[in-house]
Protein backbone atom coordinates (compact mmCIF):
# COMPACT_ATOMS: atom_id res chain seq x y z
CA UNK A 1 0.00 0.00 0.00
CA UNK A 2 1.28 3.47 -0.86
CA UNK A 3 2.64 5.23 2.22
CA UNK A 4 0.32 8.19 2.64
CA UNK A 5 2.22 10.04 5.32
CA UNK A 6 4.91 9.78 7.94
CA UNK A 7 2.27 10.56 10.53
CA UNK A 8 -1.30 9.44 11.27
CA UNK A 9 -3.94 11.37 9.33
CA UNK A 10 -6.89 13.26 10.77
CA UNK A 11 -10.51 12.34 10.18
CA UNK A 12 -10.81 15.44 8.01
CA UNK A 13 -7.90 14.30 5.86
CA UNK A 14 -9.44 10.84 5.53
CA UNK A 15 -12.72 12.38 4.38
CA UNK A 16 -10.78 14.28 1.71
CA UNK A 17 -9.08 11.06 0.58
CA UNK A 18 -12.45 9.33 0.33
CA UNK A 19 -13.92 12.11 -1.79
CA UNK A 20 -10.87 12.08 -4.03
CA UNK A 21 -11.11 8.29 -4.38
CA UNK A 22 -14.73 8.59 -5.50
CA UNK A 23 -13.72 11.25 -8.03
CA UNK A 24 -11.22 8.72 -9.40
CA UNK A 25 -14.03 6.20 -9.95
CA UNK A 26 -13.98 4.10 -6.78
CA UNK A 27 -17.54 3.80 -5.44
CA UNK A 28 -18.54 4.12 -1.81
CA UNK A 29 -20.26 0.74 -2.21
CA UNK A 30 -16.90 -0.82 -3.03
CA UNK A 31 -15.13 0.85 -0.12
CA UNK A 32 -17.88 -0.11 2.33
CA UNK A 33 -17.98 -3.70 1.09
CA UNK A 34 -14.22 -4.01 1.49
CA UNK A 35 -14.36 -2.38 4.93
CA UNK A 36 -17.19 -4.62 6.11
CA UNK A 37 -15.44 -7.79 4.99
CA UNK A 38 -12.16 -6.66 6.61
CA UNK A 39 -14.00 -5.94 9.88
CA UNK A 40 -15.65 -9.38 9.74
CA UNK A 41 -12.28 -11.06 9.18
CA UNK A 42 -10.80 -9.24 12.18
CA UNK A 43 -13.84 -10.14 14.29
CA UNK A 44 -13.42 -13.83 13.38
CA UNK A 45 -9.86 -13.67 14.77
CA UNK A 46 -11.26 -12.87 18.22
CA UNK A 47 -14.31 -15.15 18.23
CA UNK A 48 -14.75 -18.78 19.21
CA UNK A 49 -15.54 -21.16 16.38
CA UNK A 50 -18.90 -20.84 14.58
CA UNK A 51 -21.73 -20.65 15.47
CA UNK A 52 -20.45 -18.24 18.13
CA UNK A 53 -22.63 -15.24 18.83
CA UNK A 54 -21.46 -11.69 18.14
CA UNK A 55 -23.16 -8.34 18.82
CA UNK A 56 -23.01 -5.52 16.27
CA UNK A 57 -23.99 -2.16 17.77
CA UNK A 58 -24.48 0.30 14.91
CA UNK A 59 -25.86 3.71 14.07
CA UNK A 60 -27.24 5.15 10.83
CA UNK A 61 -24.03 6.49 9.25
CA UNK A 62 -21.41 4.88 7.05
CA UNK A 63 -19.66 3.37 10.08
CA UNK A 64 -22.92 1.60 10.80
CA UNK A 65 -22.93 0.44 7.17
CA UNK A 66 -19.49 -1.09 7.73
CA UNK A 67 -20.92 -2.88 10.77
CA UNK A 68 -24.00 -4.29 9.08
CA UNK A 69 -21.85 -5.39 6.16
CA UNK A 70 -19.56 -7.18 8.64
CA UNK A 71 -22.62 -8.85 10.17
CA UNK A 72 -23.59 -10.17 6.74
CA UNK A 73 -20.19 -11.79 6.19
CA UNK A 74 -20.09 -13.24 9.71
CA UNK A 75 -23.48 -14.86 9.14
CA UNK A 76 -22.26 -16.25 5.81
CA UNK A 77 -19.31 -17.86 7.61
CA UNK A 78 -21.54 -19.59 10.15
CA UNK A 79 -21.48 -17.16 13.07
CA UNK A 80 -24.60 -15.88 14.83
CA UNK A 81 -24.57 -12.06 14.71
CA UNK A 82 -27.25 -9.89 16.30
CA UNK A 83 -27.57 -6.22 15.36
CA UNK A 84 -28.65 -3.35 17.59
CA UNK A 85 -29.45 -0.30 15.45
CA UNK A 86 -29.62 2.65 17.82
CA UNK A 87 -31.31 4.94 15.32
CA UNK A 88 -34.36 4.11 13.19
CA UNK A 89 -33.58 2.48 9.83
CA UNK A 90 -35.33 5.43 8.18
CA UNK A 91 -32.39 7.60 9.27
CA UNK A 92 -29.78 5.61 7.34
CA UNK A 93 -28.30 8.36 5.22
CA UNK A 94 -26.23 6.89 2.42
CA UNK A 95 -27.28 4.54 -0.34
CA UNK A 96 -24.32 2.27 0.40
CA UNK A 97 -25.23 1.92 4.09
CA UNK A 98 -28.88 1.29 3.14
CA UNK A 99 -27.81 -1.50 0.79
CA UNK A 100 -25.84 -3.17 3.58
CA UNK A 101 -28.78 -2.92 5.98
CA UNK A 102 -31.30 -4.22 3.42
CA UNK A 103 -29.12 -7.28 2.87
CA UNK A 104 -29.45 -8.39 6.50
CA UNK A 105 -32.87 -6.98 7.41
CA UNK A 106 -34.74 -10.27 7.08
CA UNK A 107 -31.82 -12.62 7.74
CA UNK A 108 -30.56 -11.63 11.17
CA UNK A 109 -32.02 -10.62 14.55
CA UNK A 110 -32.19 -6.81 14.42
CA UNK A 111 -33.11 -4.73 17.47
CA UNK A 112 -34.04 -1.12 16.57
CA UNK A 113 -33.01 0.37 19.93
CA UNK A 114 -30.14 0.91 22.34
CA UNK A 115 -28.92 -2.42 23.78
CA UNK A 116 -29.06 -3.23 27.47
CA UNK A 117 -25.86 -4.12 29.25
CA UNK A 118 -27.15 -7.54 30.27
CA UNK A 119 -27.91 -8.37 26.64
CA UNK A 120 -24.30 -7.79 25.69
CA UNK A 121 -22.70 -9.31 28.79
CA UNK A 122 -22.88 -12.88 27.46
CA UNK A 123 -21.47 -11.98 24.04
CA UNK A 124 -17.92 -13.15 23.30
CA UNK A 125 -17.43 -9.99 21.19
CA UNK A 126 -19.12 -6.65 20.54
CA UNK A 127 -18.48 -4.84 17.23
CA UNK A 128 -18.56 -1.09 17.75
CA UNK A 129 -20.00 0.43 14.56
CA UNK A 130 -21.55 3.54 16.07
CA UNK A 131 -19.29 6.38 14.95
CA UNK A 132 -16.25 6.44 12.68
CA UNK A 133 -14.24 9.41 11.50
CA UNK A 134 -15.50 12.94 12.02
CA UNK A 135 -16.56 12.52 15.64
CA UNK A 136 -17.18 15.52 17.89
CA UNK A 137 -15.68 15.82 21.36
CA UNK A 138 -18.72 14.80 23.42
CA UNK A 139 -21.11 11.93 22.78
CA UNK A 140 -24.84 12.61 22.61
CA UNK A 141 -27.91 10.38 22.95
CA UNK A 142 -28.59 7.73 21.81
CA UNK A 143 -24.90 7.06 21.05
CA UNK A 144 -23.90 7.96 24.61
CA UNK A 145 -26.41 5.47 26.06
CA UNK A 146 -25.20 2.73 23.72
CA UNK A 147 -21.60 3.35 24.79
CA UNK A 148 -22.60 3.21 28.45
CA UNK A 149 -24.31 -0.13 27.87
CA UNK A 150 -21.28 -1.59 26.09
CA UNK A 151 -18.95 -0.42 28.83
CA UNK A 152 -21.22 -1.76 31.58
CA UNK A 153 -21.44 -5.16 29.87
CA UNK A 154 -17.65 -5.66 30.16
CA UNK A 155 -17.77 -7.64 26.92
CA UNK A 156 -14.66 -7.57 24.68
CA UNK A 157 -14.97 -4.83 22.05
CA UNK A 158 -13.64 -4.51 18.50
CA UNK A 159 -14.12 -0.99 17.13
CA UNK A 160 -14.50 -0.42 13.41
CA UNK A 161 -12.22 2.28 11.95
CA UNK A 162 -12.23 4.53 15.04
CA UNK A 163 -13.47 3.86 18.59
CA UNK A 164 -16.75 5.59 19.36
CA UNK A 165 -16.10 8.50 21.70
CA UNK A 166 -12.35 8.47 21.11
CA UNK A 167 -12.28 12.17 22.06
CA UNK A 168 -14.74 11.79 24.96
CA UNK A 169 -13.50 10.75 28.43
CA UNK A 170 -16.61 8.55 28.67
CA UNK A 171 -16.09 6.97 25.26
CA UNK A 172 -15.32 3.35 24.44
CA UNK A 173 -11.86 1.99 25.10
CA UNK A 174 -11.88 -1.20 23.01
CA UNK A 175 -9.52 -4.13 23.21
CA UNK A 176 -8.98 -3.95 19.45
CA UNK A 177 -9.59 -1.53 16.59
CA UNK A 178 -9.59 -2.40 12.91
CA UNK A 179 -8.91 0.79 11.01
CA UNK A 180 -8.90 1.32 7.28
CA UNK A 181 -6.14 2.56 5.00
CA UNK A 182 -4.02 4.23 7.70
CA UNK A 183 -3.89 4.97 11.42
CA UNK A 184 -5.98 7.99 12.41
CA UNK A 185 -4.65 11.01 14.26
CA UNK A 186 -7.12 10.60 17.13
CA UNK A 187 -5.87 7.11 18.02
CA UNK A 188 -3.62 6.32 20.96
CA UNK A 189 -2.81 2.96 22.57
CA UNK A 190 -4.89 3.81 25.64
CA UNK A 191 -7.85 4.76 23.45
CA UNK A 192 -7.85 2.25 20.59
CA UNK A 193 -6.33 -0.92 22.02
CA UNK A 194 -4.45 -3.14 19.58
CA UNK A 195 -4.78 -1.53 16.14
CA UNK A 196 -4.84 -3.40 12.85
CA UNK A 197 -4.70 -1.42 9.58
CA UNK A 198 -6.51 -2.92 6.58
CA UNK A 199 -6.38 -1.81 2.95
CA UNK A 200 -9.85 -1.31 1.49
CA UNK A 201 -8.85 -0.23 -2.01
CA UNK A 202 -8.13 3.49 -1.78
CA UNK A 203 -6.12 4.34 -4.92
CA UNK A 204 -2.69 5.88 -4.37
CA UNK A 205 -3.67 8.99 -6.31
CA UNK A 206 -6.36 9.77 -3.76
CA UNK A 207 -3.57 10.15 -1.22
CA UNK A 208 -0.84 12.06 -2.93
CA UNK A 209 -2.74 14.17 -5.48
CA UNK A 210 -5.29 16.88 -4.90
CA UNK A 211 -8.90 16.41 -5.93
CA UNK A 212 -12.36 17.85 -5.32
CA UNK A 213 -12.25 16.58 -1.74
CA UNK A 214 -9.86 19.45 -0.91
CA UNK A 215 -12.88 21.72 -0.47
CA UNK A 216 -13.62 19.87 2.78
CA UNK A 217 -10.69 21.82 4.21
CA UNK A 218 -12.62 25.10 3.80
CA UNK A 219 -14.03 26.26 7.14
CA UNK A 220 -17.25 28.06 6.32
CA UNK A 221 -18.55 30.29 9.16
CA UNK A 222 -21.53 28.60 10.81
CA UNK A 223 -23.01 31.63 12.55
CA UNK A 224 -22.75 29.93 15.96
CA UNK A 225 -19.09 30.01 16.90
CA UNK A 226 -18.27 33.33 15.29
CA UNK A 227 -20.01 36.34 13.86
CA UNK A 228 -19.12 35.53 10.26
CA UNK A 229 -16.05 36.28 8.19
CA UNK A 230 -13.25 37.11 10.60
CA UNK A 231 -9.98 36.50 8.77
CA UNK A 232 -7.99 39.72 8.43
CA UNK A 233 -5.02 39.58 6.08
CA UNK A 234 -2.19 42.05 5.63
CA UNK A 235 -0.20 41.95 2.38
CA UNK A 236 3.25 43.55 2.56
CA UNK A 237 4.56 44.24 -0.92
CA UNK A 238 4.79 46.61 -3.82
CA UNK A 239 7.15 49.42 -4.61
CA UNK A 240 8.47 48.91 -8.12
CA UNK A 241 5.37 46.80 -8.89
CA UNK A 242 1.96 47.83 -7.61
CA UNK A 243 -0.20 45.15 -9.24
CA UNK A 244 1.29 42.15 -7.42
CA UNK A 245 0.22 43.02 -3.85
CA UNK A 246 -3.17 44.19 -5.11
CA UNK A 247 -3.76 40.83 -6.81
CA UNK A 248 -2.76 38.97 -3.64
CA UNK A 249 -5.09 41.07 -1.50
CA UNK A 250 -8.02 40.69 -3.91
CA UNK A 251 -7.39 36.94 -4.01
CA UNK A 252 -7.56 36.90 -0.21
CA UNK A 253 -10.87 38.77 -0.21
CA UNK A 254 -12.43 36.55 -2.87
CA UNK A 255 -11.42 33.45 -0.91
CA UNK A 256 -13.12 34.46 2.32
CA UNK A 257 -10.98 36.99 4.19
CA UNK A 258 -12.96 39.67 5.97
CA UNK A 259 -10.47 42.43 5.20
CA UNK A 260 -7.29 42.74 3.15
CA UNK A 261 -4.88 45.56 3.95
CA UNK A 262 -1.95 46.30 1.66
CA UNK A 263 1.15 47.72 3.31
CA UNK A 264 3.18 49.30 0.52
CA UNK A 265 5.66 52.13 -0.10
CA UNK A 266 4.24 55.63 -0.58
CA UNK A 267 5.13 55.62 -4.26
CA UNK A 268 2.92 52.61 -4.98
CA UNK A 269 0.01 53.36 -2.65
CA UNK A 270 -2.18 55.27 -5.09
CA UNK A 271 -1.71 52.65 -7.80
CA UNK A 272 -2.59 49.80 -5.40
CA UNK A 273 -5.68 51.64 -4.18
CA UNK A 274 -6.82 52.22 -7.75
CA UNK A 275 -7.31 48.47 -8.24
CA UNK A 276 -10.35 48.32 -5.96
CA UNK A 277 -12.17 50.34 -3.30
CA UNK A 278 -12.40 47.08 -1.33
CA UNK A 279 -8.70 47.26 -0.46
CA UNK A 280 -7.36 49.08 2.57
CA UNK A 281 -3.97 50.63 1.77
CA UNK A 282 -1.38 51.86 4.24
CA UNK A 283 1.69 53.66 2.91
CA UNK A 284 5.13 53.60 4.53
CA UNK A 285 8.42 55.12 3.42
CA UNK A 286 9.04 56.41 -0.09
CA UNK A 287 9.33 54.61 -3.43
CA UNK A 288 10.52 51.27 -1.96
CA UNK A 289 10.85 49.56 1.41
CA UNK A 290 13.94 50.49 3.40
CA UNK A 291 15.28 49.22 6.75
CA UNK A 292 14.19 52.47 8.36
CA UNK A 293 10.54 51.62 7.52
CA UNK A 294 10.46 48.33 9.42
CA UNK A 295 9.88 49.66 12.93
CA UNK A 296 6.84 51.63 11.80
CA UNK A 297 5.43 48.65 9.86
CA UNK A 298 5.85 46.42 12.90
CA UNK A 299 4.16 48.98 15.10
CA UNK A 300 1.23 49.05 12.68
CA UNK A 301 0.95 45.23 12.66
CA UNK A 302 1.17 44.95 16.44
CA UNK A 303 -1.43 47.63 17.04
CA UNK A 304 -4.12 45.50 15.38
CA UNK A 305 -2.65 42.04 14.81
CA UNK A 306 -3.92 40.42 11.61
CA UNK A 307 -4.82 36.75 11.36
CA UNK A 308 -2.19 36.26 8.62
CA UNK A 309 0.50 38.23 6.81
CA UNK A 310 1.56 37.72 3.18
CA UNK A 311 4.96 39.18 2.32
CA UNK A 312 7.04 39.79 -0.76
CA UNK A 313 5.15 40.22 -4.03
CA UNK A 314 6.16 43.24 -6.07
CA UNK A 315 8.65 44.52 -3.50
CA UNK A 316 11.66 44.35 -5.82
CA UNK A 317 15.23 43.21 -5.29
CA UNK A 318 17.02 46.40 -4.26
CA UNK A 319 19.53 45.55 -1.49
CA UNK A 320 17.84 48.00 0.89
CA UNK A 321 14.50 46.32 0.28
CA UNK A 322 15.94 42.85 0.81
CA UNK A 323 17.49 44.00 4.09
CA UNK A 324 14.18 45.53 5.17
CA UNK A 325 12.31 42.31 4.38
CA UNK A 326 14.94 40.25 6.21
CA UNK A 327 14.50 42.35 9.34
CA UNK A 328 10.70 42.24 9.04
CA UNK A 329 10.63 38.45 8.64
CA UNK A 330 13.01 38.08 11.54
CA UNK A 331 10.31 39.61 13.73
CA UNK A 332 7.26 37.95 12.13
CA UNK A 333 8.40 34.32 11.79
CA UNK A 334 6.90 32.39 14.69
CA UNK A 335 4.76 35.34 15.77
CA UNK A 336 1.94 35.36 13.19
CA UNK A 337 0.72 33.01 10.43
CA UNK A 338 2.93 33.97 7.52
CA UNK A 339 3.12 33.43 3.75
CA UNK A 340 6.45 34.35 2.14
CA UNK A 341 6.45 34.77 -1.63
CA UNK A 342 8.43 36.23 -4.50
CA UNK A 343 11.00 38.89 -3.51
CA UNK A 344 10.82 38.05 0.21
CA UNK A 345 11.99 34.45 -0.25
CA UNK A 346 15.67 35.46 -0.27
CA UNK A 347 15.10 37.20 3.06
CA UNK A 348 13.91 34.10 4.91
CA UNK A 349 15.85 33.30 8.08
CA UNK A 350 18.27 30.39 7.82
CA UNK A 351 17.30 26.81 8.65
CA UNK A 352 18.73 26.94 12.18
CA UNK A 353 16.74 30.07 13.05
CA UNK A 354 13.55 28.62 11.59
CA UNK A 355 14.05 25.44 13.62
CA UNK A 356 14.49 27.51 16.79
CA UNK A 357 11.26 29.41 16.12
CA UNK A 358 9.23 26.20 15.51
CA UNK A 359 8.80 25.50 19.21
CA UNK A 360 5.67 23.35 19.06
CA UNK A 361 2.35 22.56 17.39
CA UNK A 362 0.89 25.94 18.39
CA UNK A 363 3.64 27.96 16.71
CA UNK A 364 2.05 30.19 14.03
CA UNK A 365 2.68 28.56 10.65
CA UNK A 366 5.15 29.64 8.00
CA UNK A 367 4.42 28.90 4.33
CA UNK A 368 6.86 29.61 1.50
CA UNK A 369 5.50 29.68 -2.07
CA UNK A 370 8.38 29.74 -4.60
CA UNK A 371 8.00 29.10 -8.31
CA UNK A 372 10.41 26.61 -9.86
CA UNK A 373 13.08 29.26 -10.56
CA UNK A 374 12.90 30.64 -7.02
CA UNK A 375 13.02 27.11 -5.66
CA UNK A 376 16.36 26.59 -7.39
CA UNK A 377 17.85 29.97 -6.45
CA UNK A 378 16.70 30.13 -2.84
CA UNK A 379 16.37 26.51 -1.72
CA UNK A 380 18.80 24.70 -3.98
CA UNK A 381 16.24 22.44 -5.60
CA UNK A 382 16.32 21.38 -9.24
CA UNK A 383 13.18 21.82 -11.29
CA UNK A 384 14.41 19.48 -14.03
CA UNK A 385 14.87 16.52 -11.67
CA UNK A 386 12.55 13.53 -12.12
CA UNK A 387 9.33 13.92 -10.17
CA UNK A 388 10.23 11.33 -7.53
CA UNK A 389 13.47 13.15 -6.75
CA UNK A 390 11.72 16.53 -6.67
CA UNK A 391 9.21 15.12 -4.18
CA UNK A 392 12.08 13.89 -2.00
CA UNK A 393 13.83 17.26 -2.19
CA UNK A 394 10.74 19.30 -1.37
CA UNK A 395 9.92 17.00 1.55
CA UNK A 396 13.46 17.20 2.91
CA UNK A 397 13.68 20.99 2.67
CA UNK A 398 10.30 21.48 4.30
CA UNK A 399 11.38 19.20 7.14
CA UNK A 400 14.79 20.84 7.60
CA UNK A 401 13.39 24.36 7.58
CA UNK A 402 10.32 23.56 9.67
CA UNK A 403 7.97 25.20 7.21
CA UNK A 404 5.28 24.31 4.71
CA UNK A 405 6.64 24.54 1.20
CA UNK A 406 4.51 25.07 -1.90
CA UNK A 407 6.62 24.81 -5.04
CA UNK A 408 4.63 26.00 -8.05
CA UNK A 409 5.14 24.07 -11.26
CA UNK A 410 3.97 20.99 -13.09
CA UNK A 411 2.91 19.54 -10.82
CA UNK A 412 2.72 21.88 -7.84
CA UNK A 413 4.23 20.22 -4.78
CA UNK A 414 3.03 21.02 -1.26
CA UNK A 415 4.81 19.55 1.76
CA UNK A 416 5.06 20.05 5.50
CA UNK A 417 8.06 17.72 5.71
CA UNK A 418 5.88 14.72 6.59
CA UNK A 419 3.19 14.65 3.93
CA UNK A 420 3.75 15.75 0.33
CA UNK A 421 0.90 16.24 -2.14
CA UNK A 422 0.92 16.93 -5.87
CA UNK A 423 -1.47 19.25 -7.71
CA UNK A 424 -1.88 19.15 -11.48
CA UNK A 425 -5.38 20.59 -11.50
CA UNK A 426 -4.80 23.75 -13.51
CA UNK A 427 -5.03 24.68 -17.19
CA UNK A 428 -2.01 25.70 -19.23
CA UNK A 429 -3.64 29.10 -19.70
CA UNK A 430 -3.24 29.85 -15.97
CA UNK A 431 0.53 30.26 -16.47
CA UNK A 432 0.26 34.01 -16.61
CA UNK A 433 1.80 36.88 -14.66
CA UNK A 434 0.04 37.48 -11.36
CA UNK A 435 -1.46 34.00 -10.90
CA UNK A 436 1.19 33.19 -8.27
CA UNK A 437 0.30 36.38 -6.40
CA UNK A 438 -3.36 35.32 -6.37
CA UNK A 439 -2.38 31.89 -5.07
CA UNK A 440 -0.32 33.39 -2.22
CA UNK A 441 -3.26 35.60 -1.29
CA UNK A 442 -5.60 32.59 -1.17
CA UNK A 443 -3.15 30.69 1.05
CA UNK A 444 -2.94 33.69 3.38
CA UNK A 445 -6.72 33.96 3.49
CA UNK A 446 -7.09 30.29 4.44
CA UNK A 447 -4.46 30.61 7.17
CA UNK A 448 -6.35 33.62 8.53
CA UNK A 449 -9.46 31.44 8.74
CA UNK A 450 -7.69 28.81 10.82
CA UNK A 451 -6.95 26.23 8.12
CA UNK A 452 -3.83 24.14 8.78
CA UNK A 453 -0.91 25.20 6.58
CA UNK A 454 -0.63 21.99 4.53
CA UNK A 455 -4.39 21.90 4.09
CA UNK A 456 -4.34 25.57 3.03
CA UNK A 457 -1.75 24.93 0.32
CA UNK A 458 -3.56 21.81 -0.92
CA UNK A 459 -6.91 23.58 -1.11
CA UNK A 460 -5.46 26.79 -2.55
CA UNK A 461 -3.68 25.07 -5.45
CA UNK A 462 -6.75 23.03 -6.40
CA UNK A 463 -9.14 25.95 -5.91
CA UNK A 464 -7.10 28.42 -7.94
CA UNK A 465 -6.71 25.75 -10.62
CA UNK A 466 -10.47 25.19 -10.70
CA UNK A 467 -11.05 28.94 -10.97
CA UNK A 468 -8.48 28.94 -13.78
CA UNK A 469 -10.41 26.26 -15.66
CA UNK A 470 -13.58 28.30 -15.33
CA UNK A 471 -11.85 31.45 -16.54
CA UNK A 472 -10.11 29.62 -19.39
CA UNK A 473 -13.44 28.27 -20.66
CA UNK A 474 -14.41 31.87 -21.41
CA UNK A 475 -11.03 33.54 -22.02
CA UNK A 476 -8.85 30.70 -23.32
CA UNK A 477 -5.27 31.98 -23.65
CA UNK A 478 -6.48 35.54 -23.14
CA UNK A 479 -6.89 34.77 -19.45
CA UNK A 480 -5.38 37.24 -16.98
CA UNK A 481 -4.92 37.03 -13.22
CA UNK A 482 -8.01 39.10 -12.39
CA UNK A 483 -10.12 36.56 -14.33
CA UNK A 484 -8.97 33.89 -11.87
CA UNK A 485 -9.92 36.10 -8.93
CA UNK A 486 -13.39 36.67 -10.36
CA UNK A 487 -14.00 32.91 -10.61
CA UNK A 488 -12.89 32.00 -7.07
CA UNK A 489 -16.35 32.37 -5.44
CA UNK A 490 -18.13 30.26 -8.09
CA UNK A 491 -15.45 27.57 -7.89
CA UNK A 492 -15.82 27.46 -4.10
CA UNK A 493 -19.62 27.28 -4.25
CA UNK A 494 -19.56 24.38 -6.69
CA UNK A 495 -16.84 22.59 -4.72
CA UNK A 496 -18.69 22.89 -1.41
CA UNK A 497 -21.94 21.69 -2.95
CA UNK A 498 -20.16 18.65 -4.32
CA UNK A 499 -18.50 17.58 -1.06
CA UNK A 500 -21.48 18.39 1.13
CA UNK A 501 -23.78 16.23 -0.94
CA UNK A 502 -21.53 13.29 -0.07
CA UNK A 503 -19.60 10.95 -2.33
Amino acid sequence: MWAASRRPLSSEEMAVVEQNAVALGVTIDTLMENAGRAAAEEAARHLPSPPARVAVVASAGNNGGDGTCAAYYLQQWGYSPEVWLVRPPSEIRSRAARRCFDRIEHRLPIHPRVPRAEELATMPLVLDALLGTGQSVRLRPPIAEAVQAIRASRAPVLSIDLPTGVLDPEGLRPSWTVTFTTVKEEMAPDKAGEVTVRDIGMPASAWHRTGPGEFLFFHAPDGRTDRGRTGRVVVVGGGPYAGAPALAALGALRSGAERATVVTPEGAAASVQSFSPNLVVRAFGAERFRPTDVAEILEFLRAAPPRAVVVGMGAGTHPETTEALRTLLGELVGAVPLVVDADALVALPDAATLADRATGPNTPPLVATPNSGEFERVFGGKSDDPLERRVETVTRIASERRLTLLVKGEPDLASDGETTVENSHHPVAITVGGSGDVLAGVVGSLLSQGVRPLHATRLATYWVGEAGYRAASARSFGLVATDIIDQLPAALLAGLERVRSGP
